[in-house]
């Protein structure tokens, strides 16, 4: 009899032992089990409507930086080229776009114009631009001549010394845009001459129309080192803010990411 209590109770250990794991599992098991996934109408149609509008968000910013990469390699294949000498007649655009250029003629200060609304770090100035005639010609091309502050007294201008006689200049060839933002209609302003006036923007048919003679539809932007009555020219390459968009883009697909990853959250829920 002992012996067989002996094997009864060995047996019962042996049971107990076998069964213990399925009785004691972790009740962080049956929670996760007890999870079941449904999608809720208005966290799936947020969803549906955002993500894509991120995503699309995203792909602008890179394509913008994209074209600004193909810009900043043209830019850089053009100004290897050598340069151009101005023409006295009509450039083709694309033809002498970013290219550097030689023009020869003579400056006409009374019919420059001050562009308004230019800073220079931080300080508020005109861009001063005047048209060159042409040699032997009646063609003129508008030279940016670069940055000049702006005066305390806004009805004052600033007087801007221009070389008199045959110069020559070189600079960049510069297309202005034909989409302006305008706060007010531009007037004649200053103590200068009549004609001298302050834009808002640089706008070449407007001034072709305004002054009656034959214009490039180029501007040169006057070099840096150029001796022909320039003045500040710390200028902005037209490539500037790639790492902009790039930054941007990646915000943008972040809150795509973050979109999805909230919207799995919101839509796992305990089994009843």
């Amino acid at each position: 009899m002992t012996i067989l209590n002996m094997a009864n109770d060995d047996t019962s250990r042996s049971v107990s032992a076998d069964y213990a794991p399925d009785a004691l599992r972790p009740t962080i098991v049956g929670r996760v089990s007890r999870r079941r996934f449904r999608p809720r109408f208005w966290p799936t149609l947020a969803t549906l409507l955002l993500v894509p509008l991120f995503i699309s968000a995203g792909q602008w910013q890179w394509n913008k930086a994209a074209a600004k990469a193909r810009l900043q390699a043209d830019l850089a294949a053009r100004g290897e080229q050598s340069a151009l000498l101005m023409p006295s007649v009509p450039v083709d655009v694309e033809a002498v776009r970013y290219r550097k250029l030689v023009a020869r003629g003579t400056f006409e200060p009374q019919y420059q114009i001050l562009i308004d609304n230019r800073t220079n770090r931080g300080q508020a100035g005109y861009h001063v631009v005047t048209p060159l005639r042409l040699e032997g010609s009646t063609m003129r091309v508008l030279v940016n001549r670069g940055w000049v502050p702006i005066l305390a007294d806004r009805g004052t201008l600033p007087q801007i010394a221009t070389p008199t006689g045959s110069v020559e200049v070189t600079g960049l060839a510069i297309v202005p845009g034909t989409r302006f933002f305008t706060l007010a209609k531009d007037a004649a302003s200053g103590t200068t001459g009549a004609w001298q006036s302050v834009w808002q923007n640089l706008d070449l048919a407007r001034y072709a129309k305004t002054v009656g003679f034959p214009v490039q539809p180029v501007v040169v932007q006057l070099d840096a080192d150029s001796p022909a009555g320039g003045f500040v020219r710390e200028w902005t390459r037209p490539d500037d803010g790639r790492q902009t968009n790039l930054g941007y883009a990646l915000q943008w697909w972040t809150f795509a990411a973050t979109t999805v990853v909230l919207w799995l959250l919101l839509n796992f829920h305990k089994a009843k």
